[in-house]
């Protein structure tokens, strides 16, 4: 069964009556298909799609990107490599079912995959703890990617996740210090990484994981350092103002690629990526085939090089008028203001004089009342 978005209800209709009319069965017995009918429903389906996507909200991203029926990790994973050998645990407390990692071939070329995975029904769920990893998890992302870069082996991460486990025993078990330490590890390594963020990119839980010399994203997918419902709580106390939230944090892939935060939108099917998954399969091939192609002349040192200087330039030499309108230009309303105070302490003596003469009339004026 599907499920339908809030804004897709006009959808709904019109696919369950394309159901309808491909059923050669109704009250009168076996009726002939009409064929012409359901074409012209279609293309009204792909009209309103086409529309509807065209002109999608922040807030209606984000729940796209939490469509439960949209392609997850292990989907990419089983259609996108080969001679994928599932690796478990950290060596140090257990395994966590919230990534899948293991080494496979790409295009006949050994790669690392880690995959943060939601599941696809209740059971798997609960079993991934919706894709929340925790520290052990990290751990174990850590100790493969350390054997990759000794054996030159590159890194392909999809995340998927509202954020790392806040639970108690994920804190006590350092949950802090293992993000920390994934990141770190990402940063130092020689060898390529490449991260596609297919759904949600949730806080540090994320970054652990996309500390990448290419971050890739899906047009609906969305990346961000807390979740709309998150920030809503802090800043309004209030839930019901995520869409707003989601508005004003910017983390549509659009606004992050003009933030120079990602590197490449992937786009996703008319309808997005849960419509058409094999389209979605196959865009996401073709820019992981150019990517790893491209890191393939680098020497190692390059490659450690750029990621470093990816990740600072970041902001650098930017001041957050980046993030406004030109109405709201910091800059501009700051360089008024220089030029008022430039222009009064060349003046300050006529001004001044100008002061005593209208206190001075203020002065006699009030006497001779």
């Amino acid at each position: 069964m599907k499920n339908y978005l809030d804004f897709e209800k006009d959808i709904k209709v019109l696919e369950d009556e394309i159901e309808k009319l491909k059923d050669p069965f109704n009250v009168e017995g076996i009726s002939e298909v009409d064929t012409k009918k359901i074409s012209e429903i279609q293309a009204e389906i792909d009209n309103k799609l086409k529309t509807s996507y065209a002109n999608l909200n922040d807030w209606q991203k984000t729940q796209i990107a939490r469509h439960e029926s949209r392609p997850k990790a292990k989907f990419f994973i089983e259609n996108l490599f080969t001679d994928f050998i599932n690796l478990s645990g950290d060596r140090k407390f257990g395994d966590d079912e919230a990534i899948i990692a293991g080494f496979a071939k790409f295009e006949n070329k050994s790669v690392l995959v880690l995959g943060q995975e939601k599941g696809d029904d209740l059971n798997s769920r609960l079993k991934r703890n919706f894709g929340m990893m925790r520290p052990e998890g990290y751990r174990k992302c850590i100790r493969l990617m350390k054997i990759a870069n000794k054996f030159n082996i590159p890194v392909i991460s999809f995340v998927d996740t509202p954020g790392a486990y806040p639970g108690i025993g994920a804190e006590q078990r350092g949950q802090a210090e293992a993000i920390a330490k994934s990141i770190e590890c990402c940063l130092s390594l020689t060898v390529p990484i490449i991260s596609i963020i297919i759904g949600e990119g949730g806080s540090g839980g994320a970054i652990a994981l996309a500390s990448a010399n290419k971050v890739l994203m899906y047009e609906n997918a969305i990346y961000s350092v807390i979740s709309p419902e998150g920030c809503a709580s802090i800043l309004w106390r209030d839930p019901s103002k995520s869409p707003e939230a989601a508005k004003a944090m910017k983390l549509n892939a659009s606004e992050l690629l003009r933030m120079g935060i990602i590197d490449e939108v992937i786009p996703e099917p008319l309808g997005g990526a849960h419509r058409n998954k094999e389209q979605s399969i196959l865009s996401a091939k073709a820019v992981l085939k150019k990517y790893l192609e491209e890191f393939s002349n680098y020497s190692k040192e390059k490659i450690y090089e750029q990621r470093k200087n990816k990740f600072l330039t970041i902001g650098k030499q930017k001041s957050f008028v980046e993030f406004l309108t030109t109405d709201q230009n910091i800059t501009k309303k700051y360089n008024y203001f220089k030029l008022l105070s430039f222009n009064y302490l060349k003046n300050k003596k006529k001004l001044l004089f100008t002061f005593v003469i209208l206190l001075s009339i203020i002065f006699i004026f009030n006497k001779f009342l």
